[in-house]
This record gives structure tokens, C-alpha cells and sequence, in this order.
């Protein structure tokens, strides 16, 4: 009889093929002597990844959902089925250096309380360092982190993201609202708010084929390519974000002068690209969910403010004040919307 896992590997699904030999592979492949579970939560793929992962990895535990729920949903129904003391949430298109369980379990097991920790993240088709974490802008940007003296950070990409399994459920896991993106900051932002540590380690890693799942957030010869869907709900995401986690003061403070700000991004955006829609369809759009949302995010602000432990200072300790997107701006120009 197998032992109980000490860690179940989370791996969220939608039309995987190319890459998830690969990723559950580095998963099997690691140099460990963990018990370690795979979960794969297929999302209504229509290529064959259920019939692939059913031929190739009977040891898998797999969840298939009639329906696309996105990532938020599949993670939730897969850390429900976990039986590990920690999760790793791992993305189909990620792969684990062969060190990682056990890096990640030695330094869980030297902090003296729960935490979320990361690893150095490689392009795999390059594999140049990406980040060690990121920071955070005041508008909750993404600033990857490349010290690798700077272990706490603003946030660890949900790519590759270990945490507790007491800790996911004392947050609550994901809100399943979200759909994708930026749920990994919400988990790292309630987590800091709590007094919870979000670290990245300098050692180990993994290599990620960054866009494989949403297409674009990359740097493709020195221009930024993204796509509507990705940037509709990463500025949406963001708000929410902003909204559940900033402390009362900051927020009232805040959020009124960055809906100005992205509201302003978006017309210069739509005005020099021509199209009025990418305004109306992102931006906008993103300032009306808050409104839309109302109700889901008064409740889950009143939950998350409620565990604050954190001074309120010390929320914004490791923030980069620097707007990145103007940073990026400046380098890049303006970002290629597909």
C-alpha cells in the first residue's frame, strides 16, 4: 500500500498534448524519496489528453470536468482531492528541475510556519532566467525579481507554486470568479496580509513555455506580445486583487487614482493603435467588473480584512514604487494586442 503523500502535485489541464508528457515526467523523475501524488484536472480539452493520460499514466489521479471551468475552478476541485500535507500547483506547460520536491520540502520544513514558496523560473525555449519571484507595483504590475538575495516577494507565479495544504484551505483556495490569471497573486497577496511569508528560493527551478496557455505576455524580439483575452483579464484580475487585499486607507486612497490611470492607458492605447474596442473591450471593461462584481468581492474583502495581521506598512515593504508598465513602455513601446 502506498504511503500517504507528503506532497500532491496539482496539474491543471486544457489541451495539453504538446507539453504534459513532459511535465508529468519531471514529475516522476524527480530525485526524492517523497511519497508525492499527481492530480490532473483535465478542463474539457477536445484533443486527447484524457485518453493519453489514461494510456501512458495509470498512476495519475485524473478529474475530468464536462465542462471548461478555467483554472481557479480546476485547482480548487483538485486541492478538494489532495491527500499531501503541501500542494504544488504546476502548470501543463512548466517542468520541474529534477531537485525541485525536495528543495521545496527541505526549506518548507526549516521555516517555522506555513508559508508560500517559489523557485527561479527558466524560458524553455531559451533557457534564460525569467524571475525569482516578482515585486509589485502600486498597481499591482509584476516586477520579476532577478537578485537572487531577494527572497521575499510580492508574489510566486502559480506555474510553479508550493504552499501547505492548512494554509490553501484556511485562505479558501481560489475564487472561482477569477476564471484565470492573477489568482496567483491573490493567493500570495492574502497570504502576506495574514503575516503568512511568500519567498522565493535561490536554488532549483523550473522551465516554462511561457504563453503556451493563453498566447502572448512575452517579450518576442524586443517587442511585448500579448492577446485581448490575456490583457482583459489580467487588468480585471488585477482590480480584484487591488480591491480584496489593499488595506482600507491605501484603498480609498488608491483605487479612484488608478482607474483614472488605466482608464487614460487605455484611450492612448486605443487611439494610437486605431481601434476604439481595445478600450472599450479591456479596459472599460475591466473598471465595470468592478461594479459587476460587487457583491462577490464586498463578501471576500470582509473575509480576507478580518485575517489581517499584518502591519499595514509592512504590506507594501516589498513593492517597487517604479510604474513598471512605463518602465516596459519606454524599453518595448507599446505592447502588440493580437
Amino acid at each position: 500500500m502506498m504511503d500517504k503523500p507528503v506532497c500532491s502535485v496539482c496539474i491543471a489541464n486544457y489541451n495539453g498534448m504538446r507539453t504534459l508528457a513532459a511535465c508529468i515526467d519531471s514529475v516522476l523523475k524527480q530525485d526524492c524519496n517523497l511519497p508525492v501524488e499527481i492530480i490532473v484536472h483535465d478542463d474539457a480539452s477536445s484533443d486527447e489528453s484524457v485518453n493519453f493520460i489514461c494510456e501512458y499514466y495509470p498512476q495519475v489521479v485524473l478529474i475530468e470536468s464536462r465542462e471548461n471551468v478555467g483554472f481557479c475552478v480546476a485547482n480548487n476541485r483538485m486541492a478538494a482531492r489532495a491527500q499531501g500535507e503541501f500542494l504544488l500547483l504546476l502548470n501543463n506547460d512548466a517542468e520541474l528541475f529534477p531537485d525541485t520536491l525536495s528543495t521545496l520540502y527541505r526549506a518548507a520544513k526549516y521555516l517555522d510556519k506555513s508559508a508560500i514558496i517559489g523557485l527561479p523560473q527558466y524560458d524553455a525555449a531559451t533557457g534564460e532566467l525569467i524571475d525569482r519571484g516578482s515585486r509589485l507595483d502600486p498597481f499591482l504590475n509584476p516586477v520579476p525579481n532577478l537578485d537572487p538575495r531577494q527572497q521575499e516577494v510580492g508574489m510566486v507565479i502559480g506555474a510553479c507554486l508550493w504552499i501547505p495544504r492548512c494554509l490553501w484551505e484556511e485562505i479558501g483556495g481560489f475564487p472561482e470568479w477569477f476564471g484565470s490569471l492573477a489568482e496567483d497573486m491573490y493567493l500570495s497577496c492574502c497570504a502576506r496580509l495574514w503575516g503568512y511569508p511568500v519567498q522565493v528560493l535561490s536554488e532549483s527551478g523550473f522551465k516554462h513555455w511561457i504563453g503556451n496557455s493563453f498566447g502572448g505576455g512575452k517579450v518576442v524580439d524586443n517587442r511585448l506580445i500579448t492577446n485581448r483575452k490575456r490583457r482583459a483579464l489580467s487588468e480585471r484580475n488585477k482590480n480584484f486583487v487591488m480591491v480584496l487585499c489593499y488595506p482600507t486607507p491605501w484603498l480609498q486612497l488608491f483605487l479612484p487614482f488608478h482607474i483614472v490611470v488605466l482608464l487614460l492607458e487605455g484611450l492612448v492605447v486605443a487611439l494610437v493603435k486605431r481601434e476604439l474596442s481595445l478600450f472599450i473591450s479591456i479596459y472599460l471593461a475591466s473598471v465595470t467588473a468592478l461594479w459587476k462584481w460587487r457583491t462577490e468581492l464586498n463578501q471576500q474583502r470582509l473575509n480576507i480584512q478580518k485575517g489581517h495581521r499584518l502591519e499595514r506598512c509592512n504590506f507594501f515593504k516589498i513593492f517597487d514604487w517604479r510604474p513598471y508598465k512605463l518602465r516596459m513602455l519606454l524599453k518595448h513601446g507599446l505592447p502588440t494586442i493580437a
